[in-house]
């Protein structure tokens, strides 16, 4: 009895392996909207310790439905993606063949070289894209004294 209840558990077991293996690929609807990014890397370049950290990864639907993002993420703290406590990314569809931009914050009181991942998830064909932020923060004025 033990030996065909451990057959049984043992089958049941591949057989939902095999099934969620399978989920695992997704079905693309050819028709999907699908974002081009301008650049996937945003390259800040040399700037100045507390400049302005705000630039924008300029977006095109290039699919055949509307493109809508749902959200973007920074991968710490320090790589804002909400301005002036606004969403950074288009609210409203993007039709096919229009652009737009999302917009994403880097803390400049930070010294040094930076890269950062900047998550976009979207109703696209790939529904999650990573895109970079990089550059670098010149050191901190010296104050001198009175």
């Amino acid at each position: 009895m033990k030996k065909i209840l451990l057959i049984l558990v043992v089958l049941f077991g591949f057989n939902n392996l095999s099934v969620a293996q399978s989920s695992v690929v997704p079905n693309t609807d050819p028709n999907a909207a699908d974002i081009k990014f301008d650049s996937e890397v945003l390259d800040y370049g040399t700037i100045d310790w507390d400049s302005n950290g705000l630039r924008e990864f300029k977006i095109t639907n290039v699919g055949k439905t509307p493109l809508t993002i749902t959200s973007v993420t920074g991968e710490c703290g320090c790589t804002a993606t909400t301005i002036d406590g606004k969403p950074g990314w288009p609210q409203e569809p993007i039709l096919p063949g229009k652009s737009g931009v999302i917009k994403v914050k880097y803390d400049t009181k930070r010294e040094g070289r930076f890269e950062k991942n900047v998550t976009v998830t979207s109703n696209a064909k790939f529904s999650t894209i990573k895109v970079r932020i990089k550059g670098e923060i010149k050191a901190k004025p010296v104050v001198e004294g009175n």
